[in-house]
């Protein structure tokens, strides 16, 4: 075999030794659009099964959490914007294959569908709510008219904007821990996660709570399984994803991804789901605050491994 010598004057501020552009507003912005995906996706699912008054707190209650958290999302995205000047750019244009222009529309259709979904619900909190000016009660007199179409709008791009929080990285080809198939059902597992965490916590209903923290239970141990797949999927891959996958197993990631992510945040909360469900009394803040902090630590761990990982060693 013949060794080559290459040289390279390549010294790129902020890509080597790696690459190092991405920073908190980034995995910001991924947890809180997953956990608005995750609330208005139960809140849509239950006013279609027809179970608005029965689980008052996941139709009409919690999605108020959702054009706030989208809004602090927005900011942070912005925030983070090289040429924050060009931004609308993005809106002059629809094109299939970027996720750039998939992430912009369908952040612009599940926001305003949060803010109208409110808006419809507002009376939950103020009983005397008086939109003082008639085309303000027009448009709530004609989304009220057709909201079961407003509840299917709000349910399908709430599963989008799920998905595309793992498509956002799984697209970047250069980037061996992020490409993976599997990024885009366990972003979307994990806010979901977070949904059923959130309306837990805000939920008065034992019945209600009962049913969340069973549904979150199930998506937590999908999440494990999509973990433990995805792991499996580098190992079985190319060298350059297998050195990708250590950094989790031995590597700088290994301590702060098992310890934050999967024990705090995924089977601690399981295992106190699970004895909730047998009888047990465990006060519903402590695995809800867990599933969000394990949610969030996932997102920033992996925007930040990411990085690290590469093609060229």
């Amino acid at each position: 075999m013949n060794e080559e010598l290459i040289i390279s004057g390549r010294e790129n501020l902020m890509v080597d030794p790696h690459l190092h552009i991405w920073h908190w507003p980034i995995p910001l912005y991924l947890f809180l659009g997953g956990l608005a995906a995750g609330v208005l996706f139960f809140a849509a699912l239950y006013y279609l099964m027809g179970k608005e008054n029965e689980y008052r707190s996941a139709v009409r209650r919690v999605p108020f959490i959702a054009p706030i958290a989208l809004v602090i999302g927005l900011a942070a995205l912005f925030y983070d914007l090289r040429h924050k000047a060009f931004f609308w750019q993005l809106y002059t244009t629809i094109r299939i294959e970027s996720p750039m222009s998939w992430g912009a529309w369908t952040l612009l259709v599940i926001t305003t569908a949060s803010f109208i979904w409110c808006a419809l619900h507002i009376r939950e909190f103020f009983p005397n709510w008086d939109w003082k000016y008639n085309w303000l009660k027009e448009l709530e007199t004609f989304f009220s008219k057709y909201k079961k179409q407003l509840a299917w709008v709000m349910l399908i791009f709430a599963i989008i904007t799920g998905v595309y929080t793992g498509i956002l990285l799984s697209a970047f080809n250069a980037r061996p821990l992020w490409n993976t198939s599997v990024l885009g059902p366990l972003f979307l597992a994990s806010g979901l996660s977070a949904g059923a965490a959130a309306i837990v916590l805000a939920s008065k209903n034992r019945e209600e709570r009962l049913l969340f923290t069973k549904i979150d239970l199930i998506i937590l141990g999908v999440e494990l399984f999509l973990i433990v797949h995805m792991f499996m999927g580098f190992l079985a891959s190319t060298q350059v994803q297998i050195e990708a996958a250590g950094l989790f197993l031995g590597g700088e990631y290994t301590m702060v991804f098992w310890i934050f992510v999967v024990v705090i945040g995924i089977i601690i909360p399981g295992v106190l789901d699970l004895m909730e469900l047998r009888g047990r009394h465990i006060p519903a803040i402590i695995p809800g605050v867990l599933v969000l902090f394990g949610s969030l630590m996932f997102r920033f761990v992996f925007v930040f491994a990411g990085q690290v990982s590469r093609w060229l060693y």
